[in-house]
C-alpha cells in the first residue's frame, strides 16, 4: 500500500501542493507552487482584500455567507469581475489559516479543486 505523498499550501494562491521527487532536498522550504507565484508574491493589496473579506463575512450574522462576488464588487468596484480570481485566491489563503470556511450548496470543499459558484463563511 502507498503512503500519500505529503503535502502544503502555496503562500500565495492557496492551492495544494503535492511532494514531488525535484523537492526532496528542500521540502520544508518550498513556499510556492509556481515560478508565477514566486514572482507574484503578496502585496498590500492582498492583504487588503483579506481583511475586506474577513470584513463583509463580521457584518453578518454568524450562520450567514457571503458570495466572493459581494466582495470583489466592493473592492474593486466596476472592475469586479475581472478581480475575481483575485478575490478566491485571498479566501483559500484564509481557509488554509482557519479563518473561514470554503463551500458549495453549504458543504465545505477543497477550495484547490472546487469549481463552480463557492460561497465564504466564518468558522464556528
Amino acid at each position: 500500500m502507498n503512503k500519500p505523498l505529503p503535502e502544503k499550501d502555496c503562500v500565495v494562491c492557496g492551492r495544494t501542493m503535492t511532494w514531488r521527487k525535484k523537492w526532496a532536498r528542500n521540502w520544508d522550504a518550498v513556499r510556492y507552487c509556481s515560478d508565477a507565484c514566486r514572482k507574484r508574491g503578496l502585496s498590500d493589496t492582498d492583504r487588503e482584500l483579506e481583511d475586506a473579506i474577513l470584513e463583509t463575512l463580521r457584518s453578518r450574522p454568524r450562520s450567514s455567507s457571503a458570495c466572493p462576488s459581494e466582495v470583489a464588487k466592493r473592492f474593486f468596484g466596476d472592475a469586479w469581475r475581472a478581480e475575481m480570481e483575485t478575490v478566491r485566491t485571498a479566501a483559500r489563503r484564509l481557509e488554509n489559516r482557519g479563518q473561514i470556511l470554503i463551500t458549495q450548496k453549504g458543504k465545505p470543499v477543497d477550495p484547490s479543486t472546487a469549481k463552480g459558484p463557492v460561497r465564504l463563511r466564518l468558522i464556528d
